[in-house]
């Protein structure tokens, strides 16, 4: 914790000097918060499946690349935004959260997508990152997406990593989505085993506002992935999928929270995993209805496939219902491949390998299945099936060109 306050020491006039006020405006108490608390240990219930400490414990060095934007309708750093960030910027994030607060505090600039009120943006948006450098760096990511009343948007992200050198991404994101909004956000993470990713999302929906996240880990290190939903608005409605494949020794921890706050609202959430060698895969989900919160539809589904002895996942999905008039309901399974399915596969001719590969595709492909922007969903088929073919990948995914 300490190398990371006097980096913080370091670099402040450096940030100061690059970021706009917003962003210099919250910096101190950030580090206060972080300073107090420090790493989150397994003992705070929300990060008990990581351990935070280990994976930030090298002496990495911050970059302030700048980064790379494709598709920039509606997309300006945040010196340029179009409208006064001051309002949003560090309001949807938990601020008692410690990994934050260190975002919050080494954050050189942020990515601020803003659609305006009535408007749909005329192709997807799509902030590309690739990891490359000559030292082990520390990534520090800010975004903060404004969608006005009425407005649409499909938003990409995707992560690469080039060389052989650790990589630390620490990111946050928060949305705020108005009344009547829609957006469709993409999150894929195709990296190498020495990379750690510590994302934490936070969206705020309005009335009949309409938000699908979609978060793809296809190969990673250290992986651990927070959202957090607040339904604000009557008529709201949020669908998080989650697709991840991971071996050898990787490690992948998703933790969700869904807050129906107000009546008449729908969340739909599916996560698999399909796990080999000595991955760890990790998956909890709360859906809280708070009181008052009538005619609420929620369902949380999570689905696991462990495909040796040595793989292990830990599950725990979680209702807590404050209201009587709601349909609610969520399960989980961890199961092992279907010897059955597979000897059957194996007498018509297909070898072994091949077959546990086709069982693997068919039990992620639901998840993809549910995606809606379909050119990123037939290409992701590709990429999958050759993931799971365990070809040789080149770290930079087919999917962007």
């Amino acid at each position: 914790m300490n190398q990371y306050i006097e980096l913080y020491n370091e670099v402040k006039p450096l940030l100061e000097r690059q970021s706009c006020q917003a962003l210099n405006n919250e910096r101190e108490e950030a580090m206060a918060v972080f300073a107090k608390k420090g790493f989150p240990t397994r003992k705070v219930e929300r990060y008990r499946y990581t351990d935070v400490a280990e994976a930030f414990a090298l002496n990495y060095g911050l970059s302030l690349a700048p980064y790379t934007i494709k598709g920039v309708q509606y997309v300006y750093p945040a010196k340029e935004a179009p409208i006064d960030i001051t309002p949003y910027y560090n309001k949807a994030a938990d601020r008692d959260d410690a990994l934050t607060a260190l975002n919050t505090a080494l954050a050189h600039d942020a990515i601020v997508i803003y659609v305006p009120k009535g408007k749909k943006a005329e192709a997807p948006i799509r902030i590309e990152n690739t990891l490359s450098g000559e030292q082990d760096t520390i990534v520090v990511r800010r975004v903060l997406i404004v969608m006005e009343e009425m407005s649409e948007a499909t938003i990409f992200f995707v992560d690469h990593a080039k060389g052989d050198k650790q990589y630390l991404t620490s990111q946050v994101v928060e949305v705020i989505c108005k009344d009547g909004a829609h957006l469709d956000l993409y999150e894929l993470e195709e990296t190498s085993q020495l990379c750690r990713r510590f994302s934490n999302m936070y969206v705020k929906a309005g009335r009949d506002a309409v938000v699908r996240h979609n978060n793809l880990t296809i190969s990673n290190g250290i992986t651990r992935n927070g959202i957090d939903v607040a339904l604000q608005g009557k008529g709201a409605e949020v669908t998080l999928n989650g697709a991840v494949i991971a071996d050898r020794e990787q490690h992948v921890d998703n933790n969700t929270l869904i807050d129906h706050q107000v009546e008449q609202c729908q969340s739909n959430e599916l996560y698999k995993y399909v796990l080999d060698d000595k991955a760890v895969g990790a998956f909890a989900g709360r859906i809280l209805v708070r009181e008052g919160a009538q005619q609420t539809y929620s369902q949380e589904t999570n689905n696991n496939m462990v495909a040796s002895d040595e793989a292990r996942m830990y599950t725990q999905p979680m209702l807590e219902i404050y209201a009587d008039d709601v349909k609610c309901a969520h399960g989980s399974t961890v199961g092992v491949m279907d010897d059955a399915a597979l000897f059957y596969m194996q007498q018509r001719g297909i070898p072994k390998e091949v077959a546990k590969t086709l069982l693997k595709n068919a039990f992620i492909s639901q998840v993809i299945d549910e995606m809606h922007w379909q050119a990123f969903r037939d290409r992701l088929h590709i990429i999958i099936d050759k993931r799971l073919s365990k070809e040789e990948r080149c770290g930079t995914c087919k999917i962007c060109g």
